[in-house]
């Protein structure tokens, strides 16, 4: 592995446009946008300076950018061939956005703001291709998606409000998968570093146990990142967000479209190696991919607005390409992405001029003249059999004779695996679908349209030919790596088979419909044929209802957790179920009760009342939403920080069996504190209750763990300065326009800017997000593997989940929106601001520092060194031997993993695997 620190250079060009343009636009004017345009040119040139040296060799370029031994947190970048590739890709595209958005936001007031966010989404990008960790990968991971929720609206128009609401709930749910996906993959391998997770990945055969069935931990981890992708990429039914954001700027859609969507299918490459040890999973990716193509390929025929049209045409080719991945064409999905990042950045680019053109002009385009023509000419007879006779055979049997004959000329054996099945397959498809659209447009003509049809086909043959299958050896190039992903997602014959048929006849069906249409030759269909093929057209053309479904959705989770806010009966059964199953856990340890003093017991109580602990949680609500003044936020602050302080010390005094006990209370906290907030409208309340739901998982975790320091201090402080700052922001407010719920107040981000800054920071904060210590404490606490973990991941997820939506919610209610025209606002001053600027402060600096407070965990001390500590010990990295080569699984090549990793490590026998295994139930 090469360390080098010039590719970070390739970050530096679009922050530089990002703070130029952001903070000293009003400053320097237009030589803020020269000055970003030299740093994007800079930052391209040295991304294809990186892909030509990552082509010259197979080592990847390494950037650490963080001490060898800081623990979990390891940030650096880790470029491959493969983020070469996406490095390009990203900063290509970025450019042009970057020179197109220039003029576009020319005239707009919020310009600065605009540049400044979307160059710094194009860093985020560019950070999560070249990750070194799938940990670091994550982190930028969740960033998009709170940086496309700032991008995709306009803060004063609230449909584009409540759409940028939709989106991050639906990539909030794939970012907690996501989530659970990376915790359970370090309690199992003790590593996130991908050489080390693959191998790892490869020599512990472990399981899990879900109802009696056991599922191998390959195919849970990659599930669970799986829905990340699913949410990130569209696939149905989490699509539906993608439609809702044609409100934002042009820039942001196509740098939407072009670049962000294509993550999931990075992603999925990213961890091909994980992905090969699951065929279950490729299956179901296979499954879901070719669903959603069927889905948004049918919804996009059925719409009338030219952006839901390329919104939708963009659903379908992310099923397509997570397909690709499904059936192991890994490479083909990245030749994919490329292919269609470049296309739709330049559709959505030109999409304004052409729907101004329209305005302009009724009949623009004029290829609308042009298809009235043939339509006129299949229905008055005038049928060009030399053409359809062309068309038929060049999608049906000339690409079959292409690929056989150029893959005999490669030497590539066809009936191996299902590999070269599968190129002839897109082939086929692209080719057909292409040949198609020709047709249709210039069905009068004759040997023109021929002759455009075989330059068609040659185009799509060779492009997949050399340009995929080259793509593919040049991102996979250890032999036989690339085969090893065709066979792990092989299908069933049949099943394979039955695919490719249905395929073939549909294609086969289109044009047999040309031809009888060209004949005077109709289709006989029964009425109610007739009115089913109606409701269905009227049933995608509003894009299955799923949108309104969604809506009802969520207005009814609120009224019914409105309705549990005030239900008596739900408090009640709610409290006898947590006792009943406390009460079931405890009583083998009833005789060990004894034990603690009637001063443990009062220290207990008072932690369980500051610290709130369900159902001892009364005294920190009501304090927090009756005192009046700075009351609430200092005891916000305090209480907490006071009731783990008293519970500290006596956790080790607790036995084994009572601190299980305290767990389940624990994670009945949260899911009660997170219902009950997401119910309230009155802001002090919401807090209070969320701030339960954000104790509860520290209870859990002090529980599990028996000790309180230190992971548990970084989370306890962190979540005390987040409670504690919002109540003063939220005094703030109401020292000023007085007492009033969400529904009276709104729209204060135009007319208190700064308040609107701080709040949505300490928004960020509250939600679990980096670069701040809740996100921090909390990683470390799900990660520390003397934690047992089991169904309390999924509790956890959820209260996470919760806490994400209803604080995003309430900054949504506070800022966005209209506002008031009959209050007198003003923003706060310098001596207001300054104890919420200290305590963001404090909150990034325990977040982005966490490393040297926690000891390396001593489950990792057995895996291969990492590129510092080898690099660092013996000066240089050792070759593994081709028998510890052929002990691998085949789509992973053990020699170039472990060369990565530049050290020699041992192979793991079963019972060092078995010692290595994760504490979970």
């Amino acid at each position: 592995m090469t360390v080098a620190y010039y590719p970070l250079l390739i970050l530096l060009g679009p922050l530089t446009a990002a703070v130029a343009i952001g903070l000293f636009e009003r400053q320097i004017g237009r030589k803020a946008y020269r000055i970003g345009t030299a740093a994007q040119v800079a930052s391209l040139a040295i991304s294809l300076f990186v892909l030509y040296r990552a082509g010259a060799s197979t080592e990847p370029i390494h950037v650490p950018l963080s001490p060898a031994d800081g623990g979990l947190f390891q940030f650096g970048l880790y470029i491959d061939r493969l983020a070469a590739v996406m490095l390009t890709l990203v900063s290509t595209i970025g450019f042009l956005i970057f020179r197109f958005a220039i003029r576009y936001m020319e005239q707009e007031t919020g310009r600065a703001r605009f540049h400044g966010l979307l160059n710094l989404m194009t860093v985020i990008l560019l950070c999560m291709v070249a990750s070194r960790n799938l940990l670091m990968l994550f982190v930028f991971w969740q960033l998009i998606s709170w940086m496309l929720y700032l991008l995709v609206h306009n803060y004063s128009h609230p449909a584009s409000v409540e759409a940028a609401g939709k989106t991050y709930t639906l990539l909030r749910i794939g970012d907690v998968a996501f989530l659970a996906g990376v915790v359970l993959a370090y309690r199992t391998y003790g590593t996130l570093e991908f050489p080390q997770l693959f191998i790892k990945a490869a020599q512990v055969q472990e399981s899990f146990s879900l109802g009696g069935f056991l599922i191998g931990t390959p195919t849970v981890i990659t599930l669970l990142i799986f829905v990340g992708a699913m949410s990130k990429s569209v696939q149905f039914p989490m699509h539906t967000w993608l439609a809702g954001n044609l409100y934002a700027p042009t820039p942001v859609t196509a740098l939407l479209h072009a670049g962000i969507i294509n993550a999931g299918g990075f992603l999925m490459n990213r961890l091909a190696p994980l992905y090969g040890l699951s065929p279950a999973t490729l299956h179901i990716a296979l499954l879901v991919g070719l669903l959603t193509t069927l889905m948004g390929a049918t919804m996009m025929l059925t719409q009338n607005d030219i952006k839901k049209t390329l919104a939708h045409s963009t659903v379908g080719q992310m099923g397509y390409m997570i397909m690709e991945c499904g059936l192991g064409g890994f490479a083909l999905a990245i030749f994919h992405l490329i292919a269609h990042g470049l296309f739709k950045a330049t559709v959505f680019l030109d999409s304004g001029h052409v729907i101004h053109a329209a305005r302009r002009e009724p009949r623009h385009p004029p290829l609308h003249d042009k298809h009235d023509k043939v339509e006129i000419a299949l229905e008055e007879g005038d049928f060009s059999r030399l053409t359809w006779g062309a068309g038929f055979l060049m999608t049906l049997i000339l690409p079959l004779v292409l690929v056989l004959t150029a893959h005999g000329a490669l030497r590539i054996p066809l009936l191996d695996s299902q590999g070269v099945v599968i190129f002839l397959f897109f082939i086929w498809v692209t080719s057909s679908q292409a040949i198609l659209t020709l047709y249709r447009l210039q069905a009068v003509s004759s040997w023109k349209v021929a002759a455009l049809m075989l330059f068609t086909m040659l185009s799509v043959v060779v492009t997949y030919l050399y340009a995929a299958e080259g793509l593919t050896h040049f991102l996979y190039p250890a032999p036989g790596e690339a085969a090893g992903y065709f066979q792990a997602a092989a299908l069933h014959g049949w099943l394979f088979d039955f695919l490719v048929g249905a395929t073939a006849l549909l294609i086969i069906s289109g044009w047999a419909v040309i031809y009888a249409r060209s004949h005077g030759f109709s289709i006989r269909m029964p009425d109610r044929a007739e009115v089913l093929m109606t409701h269905f057209y009227v049933l995608f053309m509003n894009r299955l209802y799923l949108e309104a479904f969604y809506a009802r959705l969520g207005r009814r989770i609120q009224r019914w957790t409105r309705w549990l806010d005030l239900s008596m009966p739900f408090k009640i059964i709610f409290g006898l179920t947590a006792f009943i199953v406390v009460l079931g856990r405890l009583f083998p340890a009833a005789a060990r009760a004894g034990e603690l003093s009637a001063g443990h017991l009062a220290i207990f109580l008072v932690a369980a009342l500051f610290l709130p602990l369900f159902p001892l949680h009364g005294l920190y609500v009501t304090a927090l939403t009756r005192l009046p003044g700075v009351f609430p936020a200092a005891l916000a602050l305090l209480l907490p920080l006071s009731g783990f302080y008293a519970i500290g010390g006596l956790l080790p005094e607790i036995s084994a069996e009572l601190r299980e006990g305290i767990g389940l209370l624990a994670l009945f906290g949260a899911f009660y504190g997170t219902i009950k907030a997401i119910g309230q409208f009155r802001v002090e309340r919401l807090l209070a209750y969320g701030g339960v739901a954000l104790f509860s998982i520290l209870w859990w975790y002090l529980a599990g763990a028996g000790n309180a320091a230190p992971r548990g201090a970084l989370y306890a402080g962190a979540a005390a300065l987040i409670t504690g700052g919002l109540f003063f922001a939220w005094g703030m407010v109401r020292a000023r326009y007085g007492h009033l719920d969400l529904d009276r107040i709104g729209g204060l981000a135009r007319p208190m800017p700064r308040f609107a800054l701080l709040l949505s920071l300490f928004v960020t904060a509250a939600m679990g997000l980096p670069p701040f210590g809740l996100f921090s404490g909390l990683i470390e606490m799900l990660t520390n593997r003397s934690v047992p973990l089991s169904w309390d991941l999924a509790v956890i997820a959820l209260a996470w989940l919760g806490a994400s939506w209803l604080f995003v919610h309430l900054m949504q209610r506070l800022l966005f929106g209209p506002h008031r025209t009959d209050l007198q606002y003003t923003d706060l001053r310098g001596g207001e601001a300054a104890p919420l600027a200290i305590a963001l402060l404090i909150l990034l600096v325990i977040g982005i520092a966490p490393n040297t407070f926690f000891p390396t965990d001593p489950a990792t001390r057995d895996l291969p060194p990492t590129s510092e500590q080898t690099a660092s010990a013996e000066g240089e990295a050792h070759a593994v031997t081709p028998h510890e080569g052929a002990t691998r699984a085949p789509m992973i090549n053990l020699q170039r993993a472990t060369a990565s990793v530049e050290g020699e490590a041992p192979a793991a026998s079963p019972t060092e695997g078995a010692t290595q295994a994760p504490i979970i139930n």
